[in-house]
């Protein structure tokens, strides 16, 4: 094939691929099967099938392993299911974007996050502000931090609620609460029989962690923890959410951390431990984050309810 052949057979393929392809390729890899995909999704498991294949064919390869145990994404199916999450993210940014022009009203919160709101802080705010202005149109998403920060600095997002401080030109930030850190653990687990669980109890354990957030956060401060390689327990990273986390967990596949706020929603078959070293409780601090240029009213009104649910500590003295 010349060289425009192949841009132009590129381009053919390109176009033909839909999103809604790309949708049921995640969900795939998040259920680790055709049919319990297909069945979350009430689509017919042939039609999935077919749109799965139609998918491989376009971008030219094999994205999962079959197998009757279920499926598992190829190297070049990873590859793809990134980019593919990578899009679906864009896209879904792009709808709020032009929802959120369109409204052009004062009446209007978006507030995004990268933590449960199953329990905790963060779960009680909204629920606090929700009650003292009931017309306030509250809009949420949940992203990795990078694309919050993204659709910060676009204005899709009014304000960003996340643990630890992200540094960003032009964005204002206030600390707000910090959580404990659990360990997530089958409930006939030997660990499960204590009521606390030390950093070095994880020696020699398999330990899931989520590759969104805050799972990479949670892993640096393991590593902080445990300095020494082979004091460290064995990690496996996972391309899925928190909730396929707590399934893996809960058929012994291993243990998890996770923050308190994560323990709102409650899992057959798991059990939560609070996390310690030497000085007590491990936690991590949360921060909210706007553009210093923001002049939405209900962004005043939501910072102003932060404030004053968790005043900033006084400044030390001498400065």
């Amino acid at each position: 094939m010349t060289e425009t052949e192949i841009r132009n057979d590129r381009w053919n393929a390109a176009r033909a691929i839909d999103l809604q392809q790309l949708r049921l390729a995640v969900v795939a890899c998040d259920y680790g099967s055709f049919r319990r995909a297909a069945d979350a999704l009430s689509i017919k498991h042939t039609v999935f099938s077919r749109s799965i294949g139609q998918l491989e064919y376009l971008v030219g390869t094999s994205l999962f392993e079959r197998s009757t145990g279920g499926i598992k994404p190829t190297p070049a199916g990873r590859a793809v299911l990134r980019i593919a999450r990578l899009i679906l993210e864009q896209v879904d940014t792009l709808v709020d974007t032009g929802r959120s022009s369109g409204r052009g009203d004062s009446g209007h919160l978006a507030l995004g996050f990268c933590t449960s709101i199953s329990a905790g802080n963060l779960r009680a705010t909204l629920g606090e502000f929700r009650k003292r202005r009931p017309q306030i149109e509250l809009a949420t998403m949940e992203r990795s931090r990078l694309r919050l920060m993204s659709a910060l600095r676009s204005g899709t997002l009014d304000v960003v609620v996340s643990p630890g401080r992200l540094l960003a030109k032009d964005t204002k930030a206030q600390t707000l609460w910090s959580e404990r850190i659990l360990v997530s653990l089958p409930q006939d687990h030997r660990l499960a029989e204590r009521d606390i669980v030390y950093w070095t109890d994880l020696r020699k354990e398999t330990l899931l962690l989520s590759q969104y957030d805050p799972g990479r956060e949670l892993e640096e401060l393991l590593i902080s923890k445990l300095v020494l390689p082979e004091d460290r327990p064995r990690i496996e990273r996972h391309d899925v959410s928190r909730g396929i986390i707590k399934s893996l967990i809960s058929m012994g596949m291993g243990l998890s951390l996770v923050m308190e706020s994560d323990i709102g929603a409650s899992f057959a078959g798991l059990a939560y431990r609070e996390l310690q070293d030497g000085a007590g409780p491990s936690r991590l601090d949360f921060h909210a984050h706007w553009r210093e240029d923001n002049e939405n009213p209900v962004l005043k009104h939501f910072l102003s309810l932060l404030a004053e649910r968790y005043p900033s500590p006084p400044p030390a003295p001498g400065k």
